[in-house]
């Protein structure tokens, strides 16, 4: 399987940032790490293996970036207001970095994105669709959490508001906004086995917030023995790029 490192200065981030190529054509897919996680976790824990028959197909070309929460939403020592302008730094750097370096090593134009991630990575995938639909037209979340309340309590700012999904959601009440999401592709996934109770209530309350504002969306809910594990993550995104790709 072809594949590339690559590392840079993020002025945005202000220190390097590395990520990783795995494929040689396809459909652009921008995956995000779970919480504190590194751009090489998903290759660790066999994800990319999974999308192997994708990525030799030339069907998708994976992007798997370094990511930022130990700075931003699970830092515990900082203050919300600082955890949330810390990930607006991250939403810069991908937008107006990784997302132009995506598409010039695709070569075929700024093209839409998928994006995906598992458990706190599907917070990050579900939330950059909400926020950029000109940029992604997919998400794949795998048994996500979709508020930041645990992390910021009852504080309130512009920056959080927007990077709280639901939140996000409710506070839209503009059809125009909504109707960007038309042409979006957004999967939510969930097992109901052993530690996805948290996160198969947080996906169903995303599904309803979507619901409320018309936006079409799959929330696909899996069995009881679906656990919050990467062997299940493993058979779903092969699943799920099976039927997109």
């Amino acid at each position: 399987m072809q594949s590339e490192y690559h590392r840079w200065f993020s002025p945005r981030l202000r220190r390097d940032f590395e990520l990783k190529v795995y494929g040689w054509q396809g459909k652009p897919l921008l995956v995000f790490p779970s919480s504190k996680g590194r751009f090489y976790q998903y290759e660790d824990f066999g994800m990319v293996e999974a999308c192997r028959p994708f990525l030799d197909e030339g069907r998708v070309k994976l992007f798997a970036v370094d990511g930022v929460d130990a700075e931003s939403w699970w830092n515990d020592h900082a203050h919300p207001a600082e955890k949330a302008r810390r990930h607006q730094e991250y939403d810069a750097y991908i937008i107006q970095e990784a997302v132009p370096f995506i598409h010039e090593h695709c070569r075929v134009g700024p093209i839409p994105i998928m994006t995906t991630g598992c458990s706190f990575g599907a917070y990050h995938a579900a939330n950059f669709l909400l926020r950029h639909p000109e940029v992604f037209d997919t998400a794949i979340c795998l048994s996500g959490v979709y508020s930041v309340r645990e992390f910021v309590g009852d504080y309130l700012d512009e920056n959080v508001i927007v990077n709280d999904p639901v939140r996000f959601l409710d506070s839209m009440n503009d059809p125009w906004v909504t109707g960007r999401y038309r042409n979006a592709r957004l999967i939510l996934c969930a097992g109901q086995g052993a530690w996805e109770e948290r996160f198969l209530a947080e996906t169903r309350r995303l599904s309803h917030a979507l619901q409320r504002k018309g936006i079409d969306h799959w929330c696909d809910i899996w069995g009881h023995d679906v656990d919050h594990d990467w062997p299940w993550w493993r058979k779903q995104i092969h699943y799920f790029l099976g039927q997109l790709v």
